[in-house]
């Protein structure tokens, strides 16, 4: 997946065949904000122009632009998977929640 980042956030950019032009999506957000360019330089200042908007009217109606996230979610996985997930903790001295936090920061620092 292409990501573009500004100030902080993120966006996922596509290519539209039928528009001939790239489209971002801003991830993260409390609401909709997307753009379009023909070419990376386009692309970049239209994904300012959005945000600023975004935020502008996040301002004015005095909500947080970024989704907030508590910390938490359920992780459904087969059984066998949970058996080699606590034999592996146990053998490491962690919990289940740390080895499984090591697994994801590892895979998504390696988008960075």
């Amino acid at each position: 997946m292409n990501m573009m980042t500004l100030d902080g956030y993120s966006a996922k950019i596509e290519y539209n065949a039928e528009l001939d032009m790239f489209r971002g999506e801003v991830l993260g957000l409390t609401g909709g904000a997307d753009f379009y360019g023909k070419n990376p330089k386009e692309l970049r200042a239209e994904f300012k122009k959005s945000l600023q908007v975004f935020r502008d009217v996040c301002r004015e109606k005095g909500i947080e632009p970024r989704r907030n996230f508590s910390g938490k979610f359920n992780l459904r996985i087969p059984p066998e998977l949970h058996e080699k997930l606590a034999i592996a903790a146990q053998a490491e001295g962690k919990s289940i929640n740390t080895l499984a936090q090591e697994a994801l920061r590892q895979r998504v620092e390696a988008r960075d």
